[in-house]
């Protein structure tokens, strides 16, 4: 059968390309209030819905910043939220020409038959939530899937029930006016080389691009955010050159060119290493002559520097302003291959934002 073809269908190519623009990138503010919280307590801030909102705030009316930007994932409490002044994000995202987006999973749970590997939870109730974040003005969805490398790991068990998670959830968002990020992430925790890196993110995407096909998710109206290939954190760092040569060799041969753009989750890197290795990858995927456009989907990698800068005081708005506009501008640079690794220092930029079993 051929690819899904709905009312969305247009729309869902136009937004999917948009997003994945050359020299634009998403910013995933999409934590939980948990994770947020953790954030927050780094620097010595409550976990109050009105810092939460407040850091929000600061991250979308960063001056110079959104022009590096084409989406930004926000969490379900952020998509309603608005600035001090009454203006709801979305609308201070749209008017600068990004799309707002909505994590739309529930968290993993412990996959049955396995080793303690995971699945994602969330689809009950699927459709009738991306109906609501539609009509809240949400153009995007986010759907988390996690698998680990180890002796026995990941499993084949693992690797499918996540293809088909991941599926489901793309078909029901498509259905629904959402265009889906595909996130597998390989969890970079770990002994394991490069080459076992590779090895896994290969059977991994194939396994979901399977499930995509087999569910009639329209390639055109999706969007792929992989981990970059690496070696675990337990072992010897490879360099920008090596990642990129892994990296998109894997990706050419697992990802059909129908996809758009594949927008790289940082996986714990530090601030500075993530936008290195996105260069390169830009630099070297330009041989390749790559089909889609490679860009980004930070998190850490983007708001490290600005949260130590912000320390939660009202006074250090623009210090952190500035801070996150130096890490979009870099990352912008770096989707072109033009990153000339001159950004400006600031606090965090080369620190490791790895956390062992990472959870949202």
């Amino acid at each position: 059968m051929a690819a899904y073809c709905g009312k969305y269908k247009d729309e869902l190519i136009r937004n999917a390309a948009y997003i994945g623009t050359p020299g634009k990138g998403i910013l995933a503010a999409d934590e939980s209030t948990g994770t947020i919280g953790k954030r927050l307590a780094s620097i010595g801030v409550e976990n109050v819905e009105e810092n939460r909102r407040a850091l929000r705030e600061l991250l979308f009316t960063a001056p110079g910043a959104l022009e590096c930007l084409s989406g930004v994932i926000l969490f379900e409490e952020t998509l309603y939220q608005s600035t001090r002044d009454g203006r709801p994000f979305v609308d201070v995202l749209a008017a600068a020409g990004v799309l707002a987006g909505i994590k739309v999973d529930k968290g993993t749970v412990v996959l049955a038959g396995t080793d303690g590997e995971t699945t994602t939870q969330g689809h009950d109730g699927l459709a009738e939530r991306c109906r609501r974040y539609y009509a809240a003005g949400a153009r995007f969805a986010k759907w988390r899937a996690v698998l680990s490398i180890g002796a026995s790991r990941p499993s084949q068990l693992a690797v499918d029930a996540n293809a088909q998670g991941l599926a489901r959830y793309a078909i029901i968002c498509q259905e629904n006016g959402l265009v889906p990020i595909v996130e597998a992430e390989i969890l970079v925790d770990g002994e394991h080389g490069i080459e076992r890196c590779a090895e896994v993110t290969e059977l991994v995407l194939a396994a979901c691009y399977k499930a995509l096909s087999d569910h009639h998710v329209l390639l055109e109206g999706t969007l792929l955010k992989p981990n970059m290939v690496t070696p675990g954190s337990d072992a010897k760092k490879a360099s920008p050159e090596a990642v990129a040569e892994h990296t998109v060799r894997a990706l050419l041969r697992t990802v059909p060119p129908a996809v758009p753009a594949i927008v790289f989750l940082s996986g714990g890197q530090s601030e500075e290493e993530a936008t290195r290795n996105l260069n390169a990858m830009n630099q070297a995927a330009a041989k390749d002559k790559k089909p889609w456009s490679l860009t980004f989907s930070f998190g850490r990698a983007l708001q490290q520097s600005t949260l130590k800068a912000w320390a939660g005081k009202e006074e250090n708005v623009g210090k952190a302003q500035a801070a996150l506009l130096a890490r979009c501008t870099a990352n912008s640079q770096a989707t072109l291959g033009a990153y000339a690794g001159n950004a400006a220092g600031g606090e965090g930029v080369s620190e490791s934002l790895h956390v062992k079993d990472y959870k949202y």
